[in-house]
């Protein structure tokens, strides 16, 4: 069984009612993994009470209550990142678009600008600030999915559209890939992956001179320390 299914069972028991070691008699996994793919999972007051086990139903509880606490934290820690830093001037959104730019974006054409991701969030923050940072104009910018051969071309477009906020019309065919997700092992992949496209060598040329101009700097204070 392949991680993709593995994990889809798992998160199946899991909203059943079923506890870490009832899942873990039924699909080999390790406790780690079912701590990763049930972290958004919880199970109801009504489930841990329907569970036989005095000491299982604790430790349902425990697991809840620290998840709650941590929810609680990362929402602090959320807070107070957004005080400290936002908005963005206008170089600085410059600047943060570099880096993800250095991460997910097409480094190896000459003229293709382009950052790819499963995560709808970042596929924004791009579109964005390929228009308001690189004055890209919204007509010149398209999106290209890269889906599975077992996912519906029009549901994830729609899915994709909707989440974006940007009209279908601007989605180019999309790249389908001779697999189906169970074929592979990653996360993240429930809707595949999107792309935000435009063409301009001059663009293109600078974004890559920027950050190599930004990387060489601080690699020479290094070298000094």
């Amino acid at each position: 069984m392949t991680k993709f299914l593995e994990r889809s069972e798992v998160i199946k028991l899991r909203l059943q009612g079923k506890s870490y070691s009832e899942i873990k008699q039924i699909v080999n996994v390790s406790k780690s993994s079912l701590s990763l793919w049930l972290r958004n999972v919880q199970l109801t007051e009504k489930q841990i009470s329907g569970l036989k086990e005095k000491k299982i139903r604790s430790v349902e509880r425990f697991i809840k209550s620290m998840k709650i606490k941590r929810q609680i934290r990362l929402e602090t820690y959320l807070n107070n990142q957004k005080h400290k830093w936002l908005p963005l001037s206008e170089r600085e959104e410059f600047i943060a678009g570099l880096f993800l730019y250095s991460g997910e974006g097409n480094k190896v054409s000459s003229n293709s600008i382009s950052i790819s991701n499963t995560d709808p969030s970042v596929i924004k923050f791009s579109y964005y600030w390929m228009q308001n940072c690189l004055l890209i104009p919204r007509e010149k910018i398209f999106l290209k999915l890269h889906l599975y051969d077992d996912m519906n071309i029009e549901e994830e477009t729609n899915f994709w559209s909707k989440e974006i906020g940007i009209d279908k019309k601007q989605f180019k065919r999309p790249y389908i890939k001779k697999s189906s997700r169970i074929d592979i092992d990653q996360k993240g992949y429930g809707h595949g992956t999107c792309g935000v496209w435009a063409f301009k060598t001059e663009i293109k040329e600078n974004i890559l001179m920027a950050l190599m101009a930004i990387l060489n700097h601080y690699a020479s204070k290094m070298t000094r320390l």
